[in-house]
């Protein structure tokens, strides 16, 4: 194999999300104010800034405010204010109750907050950390993390590209690149398959409550001028998931006659057989949601898994030669359901603790002050108030956990003097295939429900087919052996791509990976009950091209 080219610089920042770019800019800020030449690179596996990034979204502006005051007049991409913020709880498939204002918890009031497609927002901060002389590398997937010989990283090697599908080099293939770096910052968002890493190599969240998750699926709909709200916020809670499951569903409606609307679905549910896709199909049709959606067009679709343990699991977020960020990290702060302004903040203050580092002339070490940093910032300020949020909806249910969380947030700040933790993971709530029914998933009408297929195909995806698969067993016999027989295989039912099938070959059951179909969720490595499923990066620029997403 061919040896590597090298490329060294001050730092380097893996993922083009808020945190990363945020990071960046940051950085040049500052080295340009003291006249600093520093060297900054930017990895990102889409095949441009924005192609992966997927949130609902609405975007408080504090932090963008703090990193570029005058941001409204540079043109940043927020420009629906909140204007109409309702939350319901819908009781069944037709029944819904509209929740006084004073009876929401003040953490989800959105007043002052934007809408916005935050995939545009990250492209903008590119432009803006273009324009401070970052080098952005788009369509360049950082495989692997290099360590140097005392143990500390030194940088990442990117993905080789032009491998065969049994890890033979087709022509034209060329072999990764090392880049190497005095600081290098993670910031690959939820469940970044480095980050993981990193967190099990230095035992960075040794002694804290394990990550939990939700995974968000979200379509963007074209919608008839006279229905058109923008401003228009609609959360819900309650049907379809019940008492299957803990999350809930969004309707937002954007500038340009558009409406995005989705569910998350906590993925510590039990029923192997629960499908989150399907119970999306199912949510679009109640009357709160479908009263939007009529004459419309659905124009993209995605889905992501969301890190919302907040708190009681945020790692030591540094380690010998860098830092890991943003949702890499789990900063969202889940009492708001928003995580781009802590995604924002924690590479801020990233930014600033490696470049006094770097003006120390200190050699590569652990950035120790910088957990101290978040830790005292508003950031870490804000994830302590909501320490209980996501364990009390675990404990108590969707119902009485919000009320709980109504009492500890609006009269008492998040200062109520209990602190709880849900230490049981995701993948090992799951329960076993015969203490539960299947629920009962209707056919897709072809106006607000839709099969996975059709779906996929709006997220753009696409990966070269001759590459080796991005998805790793641990062990092959264990869909078959073990997960078939004790959960009916529930890959088939959690990922929303169609990524997963059992299918019989010569009177056999066969686990098909159809990798192609791949939309980077992660819920594969989250929830698989075995653990056996492991998401590493694809060959660059692979995988969704989302649009005003």
């Amino acid at each position: 194999m061919s040896d590597r080219e090298v490329m060294e610089f001050d730092v380097l920042i893996v993922g083009g999300g808020p945190a990363g770019l945020s990071a960046a800019c940051r950085i040049m800020q500052k080295a340009q104010a003291e006249e600093k030449e520093i060297s900054v690179c930017l990895v990102e596996k889409g095949s441009e800034i924005g192609a992966h990034i997927l949130s609902g979204a609405i975007v408080e502006s504090s932090a963008l405010t703090e990193l570029f005051p005058e941001w409204q007049e540079m043109g940043a991409p927020l420009n629906t204010k909140v204007n109409v913020d309702e939350l319901h709880w819908l009781g069944s498939e037709t029944a819904s109750k509209t929740f006084s204002n004073w009876m929401v918890p003040k953490t989800l009031h959105n007043d002052g907050n934007y809408i916005i497609s935050l995939g545009n927002l990250c492209r903008w901060l590119a432009e803006q950390a273009e324009s401070l002389g970052v080098e952005v590398f788009p369509g360049f997937s950082a495989a692997h993390i290099a360590y140097d010989d005392n143990g500390s990283v030194e940088g990442v090697i990117t993905g080789d590209m032009g491998l065969a599908a049994d890890g033979s080099e087709k022509d034209g293939f060329m072999p990764g690149m090392l880049l190497k770096a005095k600081y290098t910052i993670f910031s690959e968002g939820c469940r970044g398959h480095l980050g993981k890493e990193l967190l099990a190599h230095f035992e960075l969240d040794k002694g804290k409550a394990p990550q939990h998750y939700g995974l968000g699926i979200k379509e963007l709909w074209d919608v008839p001028e006279s229905q058109s709200k923008p401003g228009t916020v609609i959360h819900t809670a309650g049907w379809p998931l019940g008492n299957e499951a803990g999350g809930g569903g969004f309707l937002y409606h954007l500038e340009n006659n558009q409406v995005v609307v989705g569910l998350i679905v906590d993925l510590n549910y039990k029923n192997p057989y629960l499908s989150p896709y399907e119970e999306f199909q199912k949510y679009k049709h109640h009357p709160v949601i479908s009263e939007h959606l009529k004459d419309a067009k659905r124009v993209s679709y995605g889905a992501r898994a969301i890190a919302k343990g907040g708190w009681a699991s945020l790692p030591k977020m540094s380690f010998p030669g860098g830092v890991v960020i943003g949702c890499d990290a789990g900063t969202l702060n889940p009492a708001k359901i928003k995580g781009t302004h802590t995604a924002m903040k924690s590479g801020m203050l990233a930014a600033e603790s490696i470049y006094d580092a770097l003006q120390s002339e200190a050699s590569t070490a652990d950035l120790v002050q910088f957990n101290d940093t978040v830790r005292n910032s508003w950031l870490g300020k804000e994830l302590q108030q909501a320490r209980n949020f996501v364990p009390v909806m675990h404990k108590l249910g969707t119902f009485w956990g919000g009320a709980y969380n109504w009492l500890d947030q609006n009269i008492f700040s998040g200062g109520l003097p209990f602190t709880f933790n849900d230490m049981t993971p995701d993948y090992a709530s799951m329960e076993l295939a015969d203490k539960h029914v299947a629920p009962e998933y209707k056919k897709p009408d072809g106006l607000l429900s839709f099969d996975k297929l059709s779906s996929v195909f709006l997220s753009n995806t696409n990966h070269e087919e001759n590459q080796p698969c991005h998805l790793k067993l641990k062990d092959a016999a264990i869909p078959i052996q073990s997960n078939l027989s004790k959960y009916s295989e529930p890959a088939q039912r959690y990922c929303p791509a169609g990524v997963y099938e059992i299918v019989e070959s010569n009177n056999e059951s066969v686990f098909q990976i159809n990798s192609q179909n791949c939309i980077h969720c992660k819920t594969c490595d989250i929830k698989d009950p075995a653990q056996n499923i492991t998401w590493v990066t694809p060959e660059g620029s692979g995988g969704p091209n989302y649009p005003n997403m």
